[in-house]
């Protein structure tokens, strides 16, 4: 090989990869339409059945967490039995699996939220401390999930700034999604346990499908015009 064309290999090889477009890397971090389906079934059929079973005395509690744990199964071996990711499937299968065998346990329908509430302490938790330690938790996530593992983020100090502040906000907003969610659960009333499974649809994706929008699109913004600005000689 020439020595030019070493130099330009080496120049290529420095160059970054372009990022991919903004839609794939939504789709990549929310899992797709299918990946947020598959989430969303199992305890969306719950909600439902157990509506239907409690009001109209169709059929009882434990019905309505089998048909919710059967969906979730049947996903997951589906998506095994294709050799396909199972990540979201299974996501909703320990998910409902966990809340069903409590709510089985108290015969109470609204524990089967209880285990999504206390993961969300632990998300509020773990994001907090990370910004106090230096280390925002959604700059690493962005860097796994999107971003190949690199650590630029935590180089770059724009960047290390932004993720700190987005971090802190999705703690926000997840604190004030657990505590609509407490206050409901904590409710004695008739219609509580279908009120706090409406709620936990509406608080569950779209509120995270807005902070990963926001997130991806202020790291996306700041990379681009970092790119824009002329290089020192």
């Amino acid at each position: 090989m020439q020595p030019g064309n070493e130099t330009k290999a080496e120049t290529a090889a420095d160059e970054e990869e372009p990022l991919p477009p903004f839609s794939v890397q939504m789709s990549q971090q929310l899992g797709g339409v299918r990946g947020l389906i598959e989430s969303s079934v199992p305890i969306t059929l719950f909600i439902v059945v157990n509506f239907l079973g409690g009001h109209y005395d169709w059929w009882s509690l434990r019905t309505s967490l089998i048909v919710a744990v059967g969906a979730a199964l049947s996903m997951a071996v589906y998506r095994l039995a294709r050799r396909e990711p199972t990540r979201h499937a299974l996501n909703g299968v320990f998910g409902i699996a966990i809340g069903a065998y409590i709510a089985w346990k108290s015969g109470d329908a609204k524990d089967v939220y209880l285990p999504g509430m206390l993961l969300t302490v632990g998300y509020v938790v773990g994001m907090l401390a990370s910004v106090f330690i230096g280390r925002p938790l959604v700059g690493w996530l962005w860097s796994v999930t999107l971003d190949g593992g690199t650590t630029r983020w935590y180089d770059n100090t724009r960047l290390r700034r932004a993720f700190v502040w987005l971090t802190v906000l999705w703690a926000v907003v997840y604190a004030l999604k657990l505590g609509v969610q407490v206050l409901l659960y904590r409710d004695t009333g008739a219609n509580s346990d279908d009120l706090l499974g409406i709620a936990r649809l509406a608080l569950g994706w779209p509120p995270y499908a807005l902070l990963a929008a926001l997130t991806v699109w202020q790291a996306r913004r700041i990379l681009r015009d970092e790119a824009a600005e002329p290089k020192a000689e």
